[in-house]
């Protein structure tokens, strides 16, 4: 990235004289930047039971709203999604809070194709290459699937679907009904644990 701001900035020095007669567009950087969160220290673990409510999260701030992975360009969510993450010695703690209206999910299986249930989807590279990285999700009825992947789709990479989260603490609550159109719920939360010696694995 920082290669392609240095040619651009450049191919666009010799224009400047010209600006009067040939406005340049501007541009707004700060939309380019990846956001950021400061993950504070948990002096006590939350207890992992789908709720927010323990001290630790009360003193934790939430992320920004997420918006759409397509960028500005695409409509903002209809639903709020949010986050909270902690740390501590054993354990990388992330709290998620989703608003949906409809509480829907039928699937129980571990690693089943779940995200066609109402499901929050976790991300991680620890070395920050795009490869060998992990991806977590979870349904509104707490079913889990994780996979290792070796390399992106577009890449030609493949699920490691039998690869798991050895000593994963995970749940979720629900607040309002499941599977009942017939009534309006508020959304649902969800409470992650993952033991720092499993994200070791990828970040060689």
């Amino acid at each position: 990235m920082t290669t392609r701001w240095l040619i651009l900035l450049a191919l666009l020095a010799p224009t400047a004289a010209l600006a009067d007669d040939f406005p340049l567009p501007q541009l707004d950087l700060d939309s380019w930047r990846p956001l950021g969160y400061v993950c504070g220290r948990a002096e006590q673990p939350p207890v992992i039971d789908g709720r927010l409510d323990d001290e630790a999260w009360q003193r934790s701030e939430w992320t920004p709203d997420f918006v759409d992975i397509r960028g500005g360009s695409a409509p903002t969510p209809r639903h709020r999604t949010r986050v909270k993450m902690l740390w501590d010695d054993d354990y990388l703690y992330i709290g998620a809070d989703l608003e949906e209206p409809h509480l829907w999910a039928t699937l129980t299986q571990r690693d089943a194709v779940i995200y066609h249930d109402n499901d929050f989807e976790l991300f991680i590279d620890p070395d920050g290459d795009t490869h060998d990285y992990y991806e977590l999700e979870i349904n509104a009825l707490g079913t889990v699937w994780d996979l290792l992947l070796t390399a992106p789709y577009r890449d030609g990479g493949h699920a490691v679907d039998s690869w798991d989260i050895a000593g994963l603490k995970s749940a979720v609550h629900l607040d309002g009904t499941l599977n009942d159109p017939s009534d309006t719920d508020r959304g649902w939360s969800v409470e992650l644990a993952l033991p720092w010696t499993v994200l070791e694995e990828c970040a060689a």
